[in-house]
């Protein structure tokens, strides 16, 4: 015969409320207040409650805490994408912003494109979070009915739309078209040309860019969109196959990322390509790398810092009775460096 396997020792006991709020020294339902609200707790009273729930390994039942109060404190954040992205600041605000208030992110992926916005948005709808932060959004209006209907609380950033579903908290990119065609006018470029996405958000800055040197008296750019991806190596090839085409190169290209035009520059160097005496190079989202590039790239610097905060500032405001402003605009600015020449 086998010898009897060896008995199993007695899992411990599971942490409770009840345990971290005799360990505490306070009421369960003191307890409960510091989980769901930890600023209306007194600090010294948050200290012990916090140091109990590390010593038990107490974690909340958050669902049962959700369908008690009605509030999930579960946020989505849906961006186009995070690999090589300017998101990525907006992103790590938002995270930071709400952990400190007890909230949980659901992080979605749109795509490059907002491609896959409707199918990413249903998924977070069912989960009933108490708010959803949007980057931009091109959404159909029955899926903006959909999100009216679902009564939860929706933060467009990175753009502001004329009209806000709920909250907007971003900047206006034809007016940042503007800017840059006020800029290429004022130091005598000729023959602009765009590399750019074919997203909504980069549409509308050609736009703008296109009033402005129509107002300017100054011929449109020529532009070359691409299908999905604003990397590096994309900016490569897209400017390989204009120079190979012997036409007389542009003056300026101005690219929907700094990651296209690190990739014009690079190739243009390989060329023997002058930058900027031949070809400026103008970027979009003022990367750590685009002040690094040597020649160091011009750029619209955004703060995506600034876009997160205020949107969790937001959501906690909305979530405390409040009513924040409808839209905030963070506005942006050019950081004028060496791919680009200086003003006549």
């Amino acid at each position: 015969m086998s010898a009897p396997a060896p008995a199993r020792p007695a899992a411990p006991p599971v942490p409770t409320l009840k345990s971290v709020a005799a360990l505490a020294g306070v009421s369960t339902a003191t307890v409960s207040r510091f989980l769901n609200a930890p600023a209306v707790v007194a600090p010294d009273t948050g200290d012990r409650i916090r140091a109990a729930i590390a010593e038990t390994g107490y974690v909340p039942n958050l669902l049962a805490g959700g369908l008690a109060s009605s509030r999930s404190r579960l946020v989505s954040v849906i961006v186009p994408s995070v690999g090589q992205s300017i998101f990525n600041d907006t992103v790590d605000a938002i995270v930071e912003e709400l952990a400190l208030a007890g909230y949980s992110v659901m992080l979605g992926l749109s795509g490059e494109d907002d491609g896959r916005l409707a199918t990413v948005l249903d998924a977070a709808i069912a989960r009933r979070p108490d708010g959803i932060i949007l980057t931009g959004s091109n959404l159909s209006e029955p899926f903006r009915a959909k999100l009216r209907a679902a009564g939860i609380a929706v933060i467009e950033t990175w753009d502001l739309p004329p009209a806000p579903m709920d909250m907007a908290i971003g900047f206006s990119h034809v007016a940042v078209g503007r800017a840059l065609g006020a800029f290429l006018a004022d130091r005598g470029y000729r023959r602009p040309h765009v590399i750019s996405a074919s997203g909504v958000r980069a549409r509308h800055r050609l736009e703008g860019l296109m009033q402005m040197l129509v107002e300017r008296g100054l011929p449109p750019p020529t532009v070359d969109f691409l299908g999905g991806s604003t990397r590096f190596g994309e900016g490569r090839q897209r400017f390989g196959t204009l120079a190979d085409r012997g036409d007389p190169l542009p003056d300026v290209i101005l690219c929907s990322s700094d990651w296209l035009a690190q990739g014009v520059l690079i190739e243009a160097q390989m060329r023997g390509i002058a930058v900027p005496d031949r070809l400026s190079v103008i970027g979009f989202g003022n990367l750590r790398m685009a002040a690094e590039m040597e020649p160091a790239i011009t750029s619209v610097d955004i703060n995506g810092r600034a876009i997160g905060a205020h949107a969790a500032a937001a959501l906690l405001a909305r979530a405390a009775g409040q009513v924040p402003p409808a839209t905030t605009d963070v506005g942006f600015s050019i950081v004028e460096r060496e791919t680009t020449r200086s003003a006549a």
